[in-house]
């Protein structure tokens, strides 16, 4: 399969002012930027030079309906109308690569990146094509995920090991969680120490909107322990049960999902992506569907801003 990376464009190349406002009076003159993101599935915006406080006339471009980040499973802090730092984990570790959201019913379609302070060493967003990692996968691999997923999360309600329920749906209401949860074909109930848990399956593939490409689009190698290294695994185990455990995940029948397959989804993802080293003011615009994101590991301060559109 043909070797993919991310379109990048600048000043120069697009025929546009440097600057913020460069970007925004091309944007705003662009009739085929879905055009241009279907086929290039990302785009870089370098050269341009964006500041936090111009990012929102760039973000009201790039993404015509911002999106909250409800039932969003990773930590992150919120900084502005439905923008949020990028994941808050260690810096001395990899993310492994997934698409935002791909356990959920609905996932957002656009991904937006700004970097407002860049790394000293590392660092970098890596970007994997889903056609290509999904064809990466040893057939034996895709035979088994064939008939989907069931991801767990054991959401606390105020105290205890990773996220609360309040913190994931962002709301202290729980009529409000139930009618989401409702409509979005899970299975929950809460628990008596106010804590909820919930249960959903989900494909482990989907065939993207527009070019009809099917894609790897699950998070089950984020979501099973082993995916975590096995010193983690291990002390997780040690400290609480699977069932208990924030999040998890099984095949779909309930069936554990073997530890070598879950390693060789994590390692064949970040073996096939193409790295975006940052530099500030860089803005990168990703097809969610059709390519997955991570994260190098990393020194030095560094702040990467998010925001998403359906």
């Amino acid at each position: 399969m043909e070797q993919w990376a991310p379109l990048e464009l600048d000043p120069a190349g697009i025929g546009a002012e440097p600057g913020p406002r460069g970007l925004a009076d091309h944007l705003r003159g662009s009739a085929d930027l879905g055009e241009l993101l279907a086929e290039h599935k990302a785009l870089v915006f370098r050269g341009f030079h964006v500041t936090t406080s111009e990012l929102d006339e760039v973000m009201d471009l790039l993404l015509p309906n911002r999106l909250a980040y409800v039932h969003g499973n990773s930590p992150r802090t919120k900084v502005g109308q439905n923008v949020y730092t990028s994941t808050e984990y260690p810096p001395e570790f990899d993310i492994s690569m997934h698409n935002e959201m791909s356990y959920a019913h609905q996932w957002p379609e656009r991904l937006m990146f700004f970097c407002a302070v860049a790394p000293e060493t590392g660092g970098a967003t890596p970007l994997v094509d889903g056609m290509r990692w999904l064809g990466s996968l040893d057939d034996e691999v895709r035979e088994a995920f064939a008939k989907g997923v069931r991801y767990t999360q054991n959401l606390h309600g105020g105290k205890g090991f990773g996220k609360s329920w309040q913190d994931t749906f962002e709301t202290d209401q729980r009529d409000v969680v139930e009618e989401f949860l409702s409509t979005s074909g899970s299975e929950f109930a809460w628990r008596p120490d106010g804590g909820l848990r919930v249960s959903q399956v989900r494909p482990s593939t989907t065939v993207h909107p527009v070019t009809g490409d099917e894609v790897w689009f699950n998070q089950a190698d984020q979501w099973h322990a082993a995916g975590l290294g096995d010193e983690t695994a291990a002390a997780l185990y040690q400290i609480m049960g699977e069932e208990d455990l924030p999040q998890s995940v099984t095949f779909a029948d309930g069936s554990p999902i073997p530890a070598d397959h879950v390693r060789q989804i994590r390692d064949r993802g970040l073996t096939e992506a193409v790295d975006v080293d940052w530099r500030v003011g860089d803005v990168l615009l990703i097809d969610n569907v059709a390519v997955g994101h991570g994260r190098r590991s990393f020194t030095g301060p560094r702040r990467i801003l998010v925001a998403m559109s359906d």
